[in-house]
């Protein structure tokens, strides 16, 4: 089932349009479905969609020239093999073709692991020869390390050459629906909040079968795809897999600072920083910093909290993992009953900020919302109030915080996912809680609550200008 895309697709499209040669990058993080969007984009198209292989170097250039010269290309009446890459890569300007010629190597990584001459002997003939043969070469890759650092880096060969290039990210909210449409909103929401934007995730569950039934049945069941998925992506990726799974489970409950995380894992803070870069660039774990912070304070400050990106990940090391023994032995409607189905809600609730984070960006770039922003995320600091004529000091925050590019401007939001609607002392809280004093500027007001408002507050924020969003709106 392929769903969304439609901006990978049209930049791809536009790529392969233009009156020139074309070398993209494409990658992202496993499972997120980099290859199903390249096979939906060469769908109609001439072209050749190479997928590397963990093989020895004589193996992949066999298996590589055998699918160029399937195509029929002139040299295929003389050769069953290429003696070498350089021959072989040279011979994508031969692919017959009516228009633009496509190669699309996936995994890309694997290619060079055997060969690490192979972007250097590219970059040759990328400069030489295939800039001016009306060419499209696409490289995909899953290894982020590898495509960020080695191939797009400074001081690899290939550096400067891209034409395009393109980080998939997972699916939005709006997305993801689309694979449970007979599900409510909440339910929608949730499997959101468990899966992510994953499509590989999102396909192992069944739409026909309740929730509850595909946690048990595809998540804590032994033996399942999603049981083991998180620790063979860490083999995968990662060396010390014991250590990686103690920090990530520590972030996952809420240890969020480098010094929380020494607390819970007694690992050597030097050696965390090194661990934490690691899956920093897996796209495991973020660092956050409040969305106002300055230049000075993300670059030499310890006030950034560490969260995990990727929802499966959070989902399982809070569940999965600290009942893995228990699941081992088959006890899943055990570990369903008295573990995950009691927090689940409360579980969801720190999802839903992101997805009303989603719906306002919507809005932004649809120009719906009084101005328009350049930063979103989560704001948190110290302020000092004047409580019954003493000034205290307190830690505040706020689900979300948007600011124009010139800090004119400013939108705060609260997110509320209780069984209940929400009352005007939402707002007035919400409202005494931003240092406006620091801040000068006009300020707008909204209020995320996904079970409604009070009739209170609807005349209250009908008087006041105040955005009021519930499940309806999103």
């Amino acid at each position: 089932m392929f769903v969304g895309r439609e901006r990978e697709l049209e930049f791809l499209q536009d790529c392969y349009d233009s009156n020139k040669s074309e070398l993209v990058v494409v990658y992202g993080r496993r499972r997120i479905g980099k290859t199903e969007l390249l096979k939906q984009f060469s769908k109609g198209k001439q072209g050749v969609f190479y997928a590397c292989t963990e093989c020895t170097n004589t193996d992949q250039l066999e298996r590589f020239s055998k699918k160029l010269l399937n195509t029929g290309m002139p040299a295929a009446k003389f050769l069953s093999k290429f003696p070498d890459w350089e021959s072989a890569l040279r011979s994508m300007a031969d692919i017959p073709s009516d228009g633009k010629k496509v190669l699309i190597i996936d995994e890309f990584p694997y290619m060079c692991k055997g060969d690490k001459e192979i972007p250097s002997i590219l970059q040759n003939m990328w400069d030489h020869e295939l800039k001016g043969k009306n060419v499209m070469l696409i490289l995909c890759g899953s290894s982020i390390s590898f495509m960020e650092d080695e191939l797009l880096g400074e001081k690899n060969p290939l550096y400067g050459r891209a034409t395009g290039i393109y980080k998939l990210k997972p699916l939005s909210f709006a997305e993801t629906k689309k694979f449970f449409p007979d599900y409510t909103i909440e339910v929608q929401l949730t499997a959101y909040a468990i899966l992510g934007g994953i499509p590989y995730y999102l396909e192992q569950f069944d739409p026909l079968k309740s929730l509850a039934d595909n946690i048990r049945r595809n998540i804590l069941r032994k033996g399942c795809l999603l049981y083991n998925e998180v620790e063979f992506i860490l083999r995968q990726e990662l060396r010390e897999t014991g250590v990686y799974n103690a920090i990530i489970e520590a972030i996952a409950l809420g240890n969020n600072t480098l010094a929380l995380i020494h607390s819970k894992t007694q690992l050597e803070k030097s050696k965390i920083s090194s661990y934490l870069k690691n899956l920093r660039e897996l796209g495991i774990v973020e660092r956050e910093f409040s969305v106002l912070a300055t230049a000075k304070e993300r670059e030499g400050s310890q006030r950034g909290l560490y969260q995990l990106t990727d929802a499966y990940f959070k989902f399982w090391y809070s569940f999965v993992y600290s009942s893995y023994s228990e699941l081992e032995t088959g006890d899943i409607d055990g570990v369903w009953k008295y573990q995950v189905e009691p927090q689940l809600h409360q579980y969801v609730s720190h999802v839903y900020e992101n997805v009303c984070i989603e719906y306002l960006r919507q809005q932004n770039q649809e120009g719906s919302l009084p101005f328009h922003f350049t930063k979103i995320g989560r704001w948190w600091d110290k302020v000092t109030h004047t409580i019954d004529g003493r000034k205290r000091t307190i830690a505040e925050e706020i689900d979300i915080v948007a600011t124009d590019k010139l800090g004119n401007n400013f939108l705060l939001s609260e997110c509320k996912f209780r069984h209940e609607p929400a009352d005007v002392d939402v707002l007035r809280h919400l409202q005494g809680k931003f240092p406006v004093e620091k801040y000068q500027g006009k300020y707008y007001y909204a209020i995320f609550s996904f079970y409604g408002f009070s009739k209170g507050l609807r005349d209250v924020a009908e008087k006041e200008n105040i955005l009021l969003v519930d499940s309806s709106n999103q």
